[in-house]
């Protein structure tokens, strides 16, 4: 049975970017992928400056960015009023701006760069069993169309997801928050004259999230209210959304036109803030939302993932030099995991602020919340709250 340096679960976004990152270190990595078919929706879609300079030094920058819409500030307004701007010009030297690319885009560069590397990397159709530890290696378990498939690996990264089977197989608990808003969202054809600007409407009856998106269309990202006591969950609504829903929806707090037949995307979510209690059991090791899933509101969640990863290969390619992995000290992975965890906490806070100030308020609520916002956006502090945003010290 062959052993490989490293063992990926789960092809999406922040599995293929670590094996990309490992095989330009001259590691094998092959990564498993339960689905076998290319995603083929919207999702995430803002790449932020730290996860742009990985990108970079693995020479896919050029490809995300030839598609990307920059989005070089973000406005606050309120009715009519502009209240304030995140203006991302100081945010980073090399990249001033929020790449605005469809995840199921930026996926398939990953692939792309992933395959001229090594062709057979991505092992599709392949779904995780389980998993033994030895001394000097893993023992993992999975299935394919053709039977059981069984191989060795000096170090797995369970890159797997909300629901990651490789965090249940280790026995992981989690500490999960469900908080009661409700949001609703969809892709339309951009009517607004916003242009490249990401727009925040923070109106009394709950914001509107406006981002461009390539090709002429925009994103629309609604609070729909909120949900209390045992009907609470964070995987959204029970009932199905529409275009026709998240159209009059904007187009009622907004007052911007919003045609439904030009929609290719809806979706309905609620808010978890989810945490693994361990992200490391001896030679395994969970990254992105298998290790923590915070609230989409922010656009954090993807790149916190890469960012777990672009830490991740540091170390384990010093493991593997020390005897080829097979010697796997105590404390390889100590300074990772605590500092990836408060950098998951920090990412959660702050997508839990930004849920807070875009619920319903009243009228007295709101002025002074459009009032103190104010105040932050016109100071020097902007460029600290810009660089937050872009996670410039994630």
């Amino acid at each position: 049975m062959r052993t490989h340096d490293v063992l990926i679960v789960g092809g999406g976004p922040v599995g293929v970017m670590l094996a990309v990152a490992l095989a330009d270190r001259g590691l094998d990595a092959v990564v498993w992928e339960a689905r076998v078919d290319d995603p083929a929706h919207s999702r995430a879609l803002g790449v932020h400056p730290p996860s742009i300079d990985l990108f970079d030094r693995l020479g896919l920058a050029d490809e995300l960015l030839a598609g990307a819409v920059r989005i070089r500030k973000g406005i606050a307004r309120s009715g009519t009023r502009t209240v304030g701007v995140v203006p991302f010009d100081r945010a980073s030297s090399r990249w001033p701006f929020v790449a605005a690319v469809p995840q199921d885009r930026t996926e398939a560069v990953l692939r792309r760069g992933l395959a001229a590397r090594r062709d057979d990397a991505l092992r599709r159709g392949v779904r995780f069993v389980g998993l033994e530890q030895r001394d000097e290696d893993v023992v993992v378990r999975g299935v394919d169309d053709e039977g059981p498939v069984v191989v060795a690996a000096r170090f797995v990264v369970g890159a797997d997801g909300t629901r990651s089977a490789v965090r249940a197989a280790l026995g992981v608990d989690t500490r999960a928050r469900d908080l009661p808003d409700r949001y609703v969202m969809g892709d339309f054809a951009d009517t607004t004259g916003h242009g490249p600007d990401a727009v925040i409407h923070l109106e009394r009856t709950g914001v509107v999230e406006s981002f461009p998106l390539p090709a002429g269309r925009r994103r629309f990202v609604v609070h729909a209210g909120s949900v209390h006591g045992s009907t609470a969950s964070a995987h959204g609504p029970a009932a199905s959304v529409t275009a026709d829903d998240v159209a009059r929806l904007v187009s009622d707090r907004t007052g911007s036109p919003v045609d439904p037949t030009t929609s290719t995307m809806t979706s309905a979510f609620g808010v978890r803030r989810r945490l693994a209690i361990r992200t490391v059991v001896g030679r395994v090791v969970l990254i992105g939302d298998a290790a923590h899933e915070i609230s989409p509101i922010g656009g954090q969640g993807m790149n916190l993932g890469w960012l777990d990863g672009d830490a991740l290969e540091t170390v384990i390619a010093a493991a593997v030099k020390r005897r080829g992995g097979r010697l796997l000290e105590p404390t390889t992975f100590a300074r990772f995991e605590g500092g990836r965890a408060r950098a998951a906490v920090r990412a959660a806070r702050q997508a839990e602020w930004n849920t807070a100030l875009g619920r319903p308020v009243g009228g007295g609520t709101a002025r002074a919340r459009d009032l103190a916002l104010g105040a932050v956006l016109r100071a020097p502090s902007r460029y600290v709250l810009a660089s937050v945003y872009a996670m410039r010290w994630a």
